[in-house]
């Protein structure tokens, strides 16, 4: 497959995905958004990719949209944004929040608007020292979107949320990390070595019970306690007739390593 806007890598069982306009640090045109949905699409289908990682090319990892996509003629009627977050957007956040193979973000650079967000949906962010993220919404007068009023309160909880979102400031890799809002920091030149690390070690990981897990976490939110207990033996249910799940006891007993294959 052959892209403008994106660059395109599996292996050892990991699909790389690397947003490739650094020109305009990585934000989305509609061309961008139509490729990475495809190759996003595909790899949620194709076994023999297990785990997904996400970066950027360049100085920056997404700065969200690409506004000289979006000329606004002072003289023209108000453009719906709507559309573009219904059209492109959502389903964007909605494929990573429900991809059924883990996914990580190594944020290289700057994250803003929605590129910040579309990081927070993935599972696991890893982000370079030099990194920060940015809520660049409100210096606009618009809102937060691609999920990120969902998300932030959840990570950091509703002050620092606030905080983020009203005054639009930047916030370094390192205290993204203390307040919970990411996994982990690397330094600059350590980053692509670690990510790739943690996504090989995840890619032998029974990944069909990952994806049990992650829907999981997902609805807590929404259940009530017993809501949650009653998800959990559901799940566990499914995952205990997985063929992931036999081949791990089989290899417990046998003192061997197991080859899980995600089904």
């Amino acid at each position: 497959m052959d892209y403008k806007n994106i660059i395109v890598e599996e292996k050892n069982a990991v699909g790389y995905l690397t947003f490739n306009r650094p020109q305009a640090l990585n934000s989305f045109n509609v061309e961008m958004h139509r490729e990475v949905a495809e190759i996003l699409n595909l790899w949620s289908k194709k076994q023999e990719v297990r785990c997904i990682v996400i970066s950027g090319e360049g100085r920056g990892f997404c700065a969200g949209q690409d506004l000289g996509d979006r000329v606004v003629d002072p003289n023209a009627a108000a453009p719906d944004l709507g559309y573009s977050i219904e059209t492109y957007y959502n389903p964007l956040i909605r494929t990573l929040v429900n991809m059924p193979k883990p996914v990580i973000c190594a944020v290289n650079g700057v994250a803003a608007g929605a590129g910040a967000n579309i990081a927070l949906a993935c599972d696991l962010v890893i982000a370079a020292k030099s990194a920060n993220f940015v809520q660049a919404f409100c210096r606009l007068g618009l809102v937060p979107d691609s999920g990120g009023t969902w998300f932030l309160p959840r990570a950091v909880g509703h002050a620092r949320a606030m905080g983020l979102v009203l005054l639009g400031d930047k916030l370094p890799a390192e205290t993204a990390k203390e307040w919970g809002m990411i996994w982990d920091v690397a330094e600059d030149s350590e980053l692509k070595s670690k990510v790739t690390e943690l996504a090989e070690r995840l890619a032998k990981q029974p990944t069909f019970g990952l994806s049990l897990i992650k829907k999981a976490l997902h609805q807590s939110s929404n259940h009530s306690f017993d809501e949650q207990m009653h998800l959990e033996r559901d799940f566990q249910r499914i995952a205990g007739r997985s063929e992931d799940y036999r081949e791990g006891v089989q290899a417990f007993m046998n003192k061997r390593e197991p080859n899980f294959q995600g089904r």
